[in-house]
């Protein structure tokens, strides 16, 4: 590298340190795994409001439904994945399993234009269930590569800045399809989508020549090594370990919230918006406003927080939040409420709690950073919406209202807490006993 170049270099470091505490050797890697994730959640967040409209014209009383299809699609997927895993090098099945689904959407992009409207929603319905299934593994592979690339005392300082570059890609996938929808048609944005899934996959890529990984992989053997082992592993050794089964108590805890508040924003958009692109832009503007706030949190408070707090108490914050939230809407059930807390804890979720929670992956083999982790940020995490989508038809079956629904709430994510709590002080024993 000639003299200019590696002042331009220094220069860029030196600016990005004003924000985030990275070290010169790790700032490629950095900003190449922010590029990976923006365009991650891009590539979600165009075609999310056109799931979010899909569900809700098949009928809000289906929804539960569909996350029963939804887990079932989940538990279909994880072992040819795993298997994948076993019998490839990282590179190369995250490159396989992206191109897998921009295949997908271009099928969708086809069928979607062809077909009759009397089949539509049976079709909606069928993307559903697939997007939901997409956004959970694209995600999911990513935060398995970076717990891989990343030791634990450089994810505490460096994972909030990650989920930065996501956050960017969310809010640009949200301004794209609330734009756009309209204009272009939402159906014409899934090439937009594959796209941006493709760019990922070169980020992927370049990421794995960075000198900065080759330092990070020689702690866990050479990146382009074959991971092994059996396709069952990530089961098996979830039921082994107390602390992946306190992870999985962790998410299906969170996602019992996330699940009952999602169906009432469905229930919201159905009785306040007769038109369907209205609708659209509605789920897509709520995106927005939740990718808004994340960024913020994400620029000025996510690094310090976790790095002042430790993951222990990091993990608590949004289960605190949900408490009082709920609450709140217990005693004051209105969209205004409704909107506020929702719009926060999905903030709180992205810009401070996942990126807390997927430290607890670093501490993990590298099998299980795969496998294990998978395991439960698919199957694991969609079991808890189906006890968050069932309970609510329930409630609703025997005349119990949404105030109500959410003082149920509050002992759940009491319970929450206690779990984020031991769950970080194990992470932070076991990152002590590792060195």
């Amino acid at each position: 590298m000639n003299a200019p170049a590696r002042s331009a270099e220094g220069r860029g470091t030196a600016l990005l340190q004003r924000v985030v505490d990275v070290r010169p050797h790790e700032a490629r890697a950095l900003l190449l795994s922010c590029a990976y994730f923006f365009c991650v959640l891009s590539s979600y967040y165009i075609i999310r409001p056109l799931r979010e409209e899909m569900g809700v014209a098949g009928g809000v009383r289906n929804i539960p439904w569909l996350f029963t299809a939804t887990m079932v699609a989940m538990f279909a997927v994880h072992p040819p994945f795993a298997a994948l895993v076993a019998r490839l090098p990282r590179g190369r099945f995250i490159a396989w399993a992206n191109r897998f689904f921009i295949l997908n959407l271009l099928v969708f992009f086809f069928v979607l234009r062809a077909i009759e409207p009397r089949h539509a929603v049976w079709a909606g319905r069928v993307f559903f269930v697939w997007t939901a299934v997409f956004n959970l593994f694209v995600v999911s592979v990513f935060w398995s590569f970076i717990t891989d690339v990343f030791t634990s005392m450089q994810g505490k300082r460096l994972f909030g800045f990650i989920g930065f570059g996501g956050t960017l890609g969310g809010i640009a996938g949200s301004m794209v399809t609330a734009s756009l929808a309209g204009p272009v048609g939402p159906v014409n944005l899934l090439l937009a989508s594959a796209l941006l899934l493709e760019l990922s996959t070169r980020a992927v890529q370049a990421l794995g020549r960075t000198s900065a990984m080759a330092a990070s992989d020689r702690r866990s053997g050479d990146h382009d090594a074959v991971i092994g082992g059996r396709t069952t592993a990530g089961m098996s050794h979830v039921l082994a370990s107390p602390y992946l089964l306190g992870i999985c108590l962790y998410m299906i805890l969170f996602t019992i919230g996330s699940t009952t508040l999602y169906l009432q924003q469905a229930a919201i958009a159905n009785n306040s918006f007769a038109d369907a692109g209205l609708r659209t832009a509605f789920f897509a503007r709520i995106d927005l406003a939740v990718n808004i706030l994340t960024l913020l949190t994400q620029i000025f408070l996510t690094g310090r927080i976790v790095k002042l707090l430790g993951v222990a108490v990091t993990l608590t914050l949004l289960p605190a939040l949900s408490i009082i939230g709920f609450a709140t809407l217990g005693v004051a059930p209105t969209i205004a409420v409704f909107v506020v807390f929702q719009v926060l804890r999905r903030a709180g979720e992205f810009a401070v709690a996942r990126p807390a929670r997927e430290v607890l992956y670093t501490v993990l083999s590298r099998e299980d950073k795969y496998k294990a982790k998978n395991f439960i940020d698919t199957f694991v995490y969609r079991l808890g919406d189906q006890i968050g989508a069932w309970s609510s038809a329930g409630f609703t079956a025997i005349g119990m209202s949404a105030a109500s629904e959410a003082w149920v709430a509050v002992p759940l994510s009491a319970v929450w807490l206690g779990v984020g709590l031991w769950l970080g002080r194990q992470q932070e024993a076991r990152s002590e006993a590792g060195g």
